[in-house]
């Protein structure tokens, strides 16, 4: 009996973040910024002024990815780098007119990219599929 991909978990959870991030991605574009930036801004829309190690803590993903992403938007006009006024290794990261102006169309971009990978879904079935995503985020956490 072979591997039958439509009942693995983690085949499934691949394609369906991929799905997540292609719905995100023809949403953004227009507006400037990636699928793969928008968890930096949503944390720094939540606290701006925040270290690249506080990012990374909180975005669980790897440095050289957060690195990359922020020289990107860095370059894109999204953040800028200040130093930090008590230790001279760290800067802190700042979003900039254009990317404090960006929050509300990027979070109803968001909320259509949901919308539409959620088409024909009824209210409860959504939450429950959401609840469950949780469930298995927080497992897959624990060591």
């Amino acid at each position: 009996m072979g591997f039958d991909r439509s009942h693995s978990a983690t085949y499934l959870a691949s394609q369906l973040a991929k799905g997540f991030a292609r719905s995100l991605q023809r949403r953004s574009t227009d507006l400037g910024f990636s699928p793969g930036q928008f968890p930096v801004l949503l944390e720094l829309w939540n606290e701006d002024g925040l270290t690249q190690k506080q990012l990374l803590d909180r975005l669980e993903v790897e440095q050289a990815t957060l690195a990359n992403t922020l020289t990107r938007m860095e370059r894109d006009g999204l953040i800028e780098r200040e130093p930090h006024p008590k230790d001279r290794r760290a800067q802190i990261i700042m979003l900039t007119r254009l990317g404090r102006d960006l929050e509300g169309r990027a979070v109803e971009a968001a909320a259509e990219a949901d919308a539409a990978l959620f088409a024909g879904f009824r209210s409860f079935e959504r939450e429950l599929m959401i609840e469950y995503m949780r469930r298995i985020v927080d497992n897959a956490r624990k060591p």
